[in-house]
C-alpha cells in the first residue's frame, strides 16, 4: 500500500515537510512513512544539502551531549559506551529467505524472522527524540558511479558523522525523481543512559539486500551506525555483481612519477597491514583510504572513492610517522574524535608521542592512571579502536580528482598482507588473471598483538573483502576475472609485503621503504623499468631500487639487503598454496576451476625450480636460468 506524507506532516516543520514533498518520490515516501510511524519520534528534521542544515545538526550533537566541543575550533569529541567500541560482527547479519545459501562466510538469519525481530526493537524506539532524515550520495554526485542513499537516525552525532564522510545527496535525489534505486538505512541509538546506548544486549545490525535496507539498533559506534560505510558496501557488492562492476575494500591513490606524471592505483590490505599508511604516503596524492567503486568505462578501469572523508583509527598517529594527518588533527577544521582521552579540552590518544595525562575523561567516564574495569582489566587512557572523522579535502595531500565524476583511470592494483616469512616485499603478476587468482584470492594476514587470540596466526581474507561479501566467494572471484572483458590494457596487479623478517625475527624492510615499492610500481606500469621473471611473478632489478632509495629516501641500498629481501622462499610458498587450496576445497562450494588450475600451475613451477635451484633462490639465479 502506498504511503503519503500526510501521516507524518505533524512531526515536521514547514521547511522539512516542503523538502520532502519537493522530491516527488513514492518509493522514498513509502520507506520514510513506514519507519517514522514505527519508530514514532517526537519530530522530524530533514537535512538537505544546505550549510545551515549541517550547522543545525552539529549544534544539536553538542546540545544533546553526544559531542563535546574541544579547545581547537571545529574539533569535537564523542564517546561510545564502554562495551560499544567496535563493529559487532556477531549481531551483523544478512536477512536471507529460506533456501538461499551464500556460503560459510555469511552470518545470516531467516529474513521473515529477522524483520519481525528488528521491527519489534524499532517500535516506538524514538519516542521523545528527533528523527534526522539525511540524504547522501555514494560516490561523486551526478556520476555513473553515484548511488543515492537516505538514512533515518535519532542520533545527531551519526547525522554529523555521515555529513563529513559522504557527499550531500538531496539535490541528486530531487533530480532523479521517481527513477533509480536507492539505499535505505534506519538507525536508533535506543534508550540513552549517561549519553550512551543502554540496551546493547539488543544491539542488532541487519542487512536486507532484497530491499536495499539496513537496520541498526541500540548502538552508537560508527561501524555499526554509519550506514553508508561497510553496511552499504554489502549492498553495493550485490548491486555491482548484478550489473558487472566491482565494489572493493580498497584505497585509491595517485602516485607521482617523473616529469609531473600521476599514475593511479587501488589497493586492498587487511587490518593492520599498511592500508592507511600507503594511502597517505608522503609525496603522493590520496583519493580514498577505504572503499572504491570500479567500472569498465570505454575499455579502461576507472574508480571513485565512495566517500569524501576518513573514519580512521587514530592509534599511533603522531607528528613523526603521520605528519599530514597530524597536521590536520591539531589545527582548526571540522574533526570528530571518538573514544580518546580529554584533558583541559584537548584530545590524547595511544601512540600520539605526547606524555599521557594523569587524569581526564574518556569512554569509561572520569579516568585516572591505573583505573580498572569491573573485571579488573586496566582501562587505557584512549581506546585501541579510537577514531577520527575528517574530510579528505582537509588534508594537504588530497588529490585533485577526489570528486571527479568520471573517476580516475586505474593503472595498477596492489594487494598486501602481514607476512613474516613467505612473500618478497613487492612483485608483479604476469597478467590480470594471474594476479586475481594467485595474489588477490590467496590473500592472508598474520594476527598481531592487537588482535584477540594468538599472535602470528594466518587468517585467510581474499582481496581483504571477506567480512563484507554478500555473494558467494566463487561468484566474487569470477566477477573480478570478468571485470576486464573488453579492456586492451587491464591494470597491472602487484603484491606487497611490508612485514618480511629474517631467521632472527628482524624486519627486513624499514617503515618508509613502502615509498620505494610504490615508486617502482609506478615506473613499471608505465614501462620505464625492466623486471626479473620468477615463478611467483616479476620482481625488481637491484639497480632500479638502488636509484630509487637514493632519490626518494636519500639512503644507500646495498645489494646484500636486496638479495635477502628478494630471495624466493620456495618451501614457504608451497606451504601457502597447500593452505589456500585446502580452504577453497573445504569451505567454498563454487570455487572456480580456474583458481585451482592457477595454483596447481604455480605449484608445479615452484617444485621444478626447487629441484633445479634449491629451496631459497636469489634474484641472480632466476636471471641466469632464463
Amino acid at each position: 500500500m502506498t504511503k503519503t506524507l500526510d501521516s507524518i506532516k505533524a512531526k515536521c516543520d514547514k521547511k522539512s515537510y516542503d523538502a520532502l514533498a519537493a522530491l516527488d518520490n513514492q518509493a522514498l515516501y513509502d520507506f520514510l512513512v513506514q519507519y517514522i510511524e514505527l519508530c514514532d519520534p517526537a519530530s522530524v528534521f530533514v537535512h538537505t544539502d544546505s550549510a545551515k542544515d549541517a550547522e543545525y545538526i552539529r549544534n544539536k550533537a553538542v546540545e544533546g551531549s553526544e559531542e563535546k566541543r574541544l579547545a581547537i575550533k571545529g574539533h569535537t569529541a564523542h564517546f561510545d559506551g564502554y562495551h560499544d567500541q567496535a563493529r559487532d560482527k556477531q549481531n551483523t547479519k544478512f536477512l536471507l529467505p529460506p533456501g538461499l545459501d551464500l556460503g560459510s562466510h555469511i552470518n545470516s538469519v531467516d529474513r521473515d524472522h529477522g524483520l519481525d525481530e528488528v521491527r519489534g526493537l524499532l517500535k516506538n524506539i524514538m519516542n521523545g527524540k528527533t528523527a534526522y532524515v539525511c540524504f547522501f550520495c555514494l560516490g561523486p554526485v551526478d556520476s555513473k558511479f553515484s548511488i543515492s542513499a537516505v538514512q533515518i537516525t535519532d542520533s545527531a552525532y551519526v547525522a554529523h558523522s555521515v555529513a563529513i564522510l559522504y557527499r550531500s545527496g538531496y539535490k541528486q535525489f530531487k533530480n532523479t525523481g521517481k527513477s533509480g534505486e536507492f539505499f535505505k538505512f534506519v538507525h536508533s541509538a535506543g534508550v540513552i543512559e549517561n549519553n550512551v546506548s543502554k540496551n546493547i544486549d539488543k544491539r542488532r545490525i541487519y542487512i536486507d539486500f532484497k530491499n536495499n535496507t539496513v537496520y541498526s539498533t541500540n548502538t552508537q559506534y560508527g561501524g555499526n551506525v554509519i550506514g553508508l560505510k561497510k553496511l552499504a558496501m554489502r549492498l553495493a557488492i550485490q548491486k555491482a555483481s548484478r550489473e558487472g562492476w566491482l565494489t572493493e575494500h580498497m584505497l585509491i591513490m595517485g602516485v607521482h612519477g617523473p616529469e609531473g606524471r600521476i599514475t593511479y592505483f587501488t589497493g586492498a590490505f587487511p587490518s593492520a597491514c599498511g592500508k592507511t599508511s600507503t594511502a597517505m604516503l608522503q609525496g603522493e596524492g590520496i583519493v580514498g583510504d577505504d572503499i572504491a567503486y570500479l567500472r569498465n568505462i570505454g575499455g579502461k578501469a576507472r574508480a571513485v572513492n565512495v566517500e569524501q572523508g576518513i573514519f580512521g583509527i587514530i592509534k599511533d598517529v603522531n607528528s613523526e610517522n603521520d605528519p599530514l594527518i597530524w597536521g590536520a588533527l591539531t589545527t582548526p577544521r571540522e574533526v570528530i574524535f571518538s573514544n580518546i582521552l580529554i584533558k583541559d579540552d584537548k584530545p590524547y590518544w595511544q601512540g600520539d608521542g605526547r606524555d599521557i595525562p594523569d587524569k581526564g575523561v574518556n569512554y569509561s567516564g572520569k579516568w585516572t592512571k591505573g583505573k580498572k574495569d569491573a573485571s579488573g582489566k586496566e582501562i587505557l587512557h584512549s581506546h585501541s579502536n579510537a577514531r577520527y572523522t575528517i574530510r579528505i579535502k582537509e588534508l594537504q595531500n588530497c588529490d585533485k580528482n577526489l570528486n571527479n565524476p568520471e573517476g580516475v583511470e586505474i593503472k595498477g592494483v596492489l594487494y598486501g598482507g602481514r607476512d613474516s616469512d613467505t612473500s618478497v616485499p613487492v612483485r608483479q603478476a604476469f597478467d590480470w588473471n594471474h594476479g586475481i587468482l594467485t595474489m588477490g584470492a590467496t590473500l592472508e594476514s598474520e594476527t598481531t598483538s592487537a588482535t584477540l587470540g594468538k599472535e602470528g596466526i594466518r587468517k585467510f581474507n581474499l582481496m581483504s573483502n571477506l567480512d563484507f561479501l554478500s555473494i558467494t566467494l566463487g561468484r566474487y572471484i569470477m566477477d573480478s576475472l570478468n571485470f576486464i572483458k573488453g579492456m586492451n590494457n587491464p591494470p597491472s596487479i602487484f603484491y606487497v609485503n611490508y612485514f618480511l623478517k629474517n631467521k632472527e625475527g628482524k624486519y627486513l624492510t624499514g617503515m618508509h621503504d613502502k615509498r620505494i615499492w610504490i615508486k617502482w610500481m609506478e615506473l613499471r606500469v608505465n614501462g620505464d623499468v625492466n623486471a626479473i621473471k620468477t615463478p611467483l611473478g616479476y620482481i625488481p632489478e637491484y639497480e632500479d631500487l638502488k636509484k630509487l632509495f637514493k632519490a626518494v629516501l636519500g639512503k644507500d641500498y646495498t645489494e646484500s639487503d636486496y638479495i635477502e629481501q628478494f630471495t624466493a622462499r620456495i618451501p614457504e610458498n608451497l606451504e601457502k598454496i597447500e593452505r589456500i587450496v585446502n580452504i577453497y576445497k573445504k569451505d567454498v562450494a563454487d570455487a572456480p576451476h580456474l583458481l585451482f588450475a592457477a595454483l596447481e600451475n604455480q605449484k608445479k613451477q615452484l617444485e621444478e625450480a626447487k629441484a633445479k635451484l634449491g629451496d631459497y633462490v636469489a634474484p641472480s639465479r632466476w636471471k641466469e636460468n632464463q
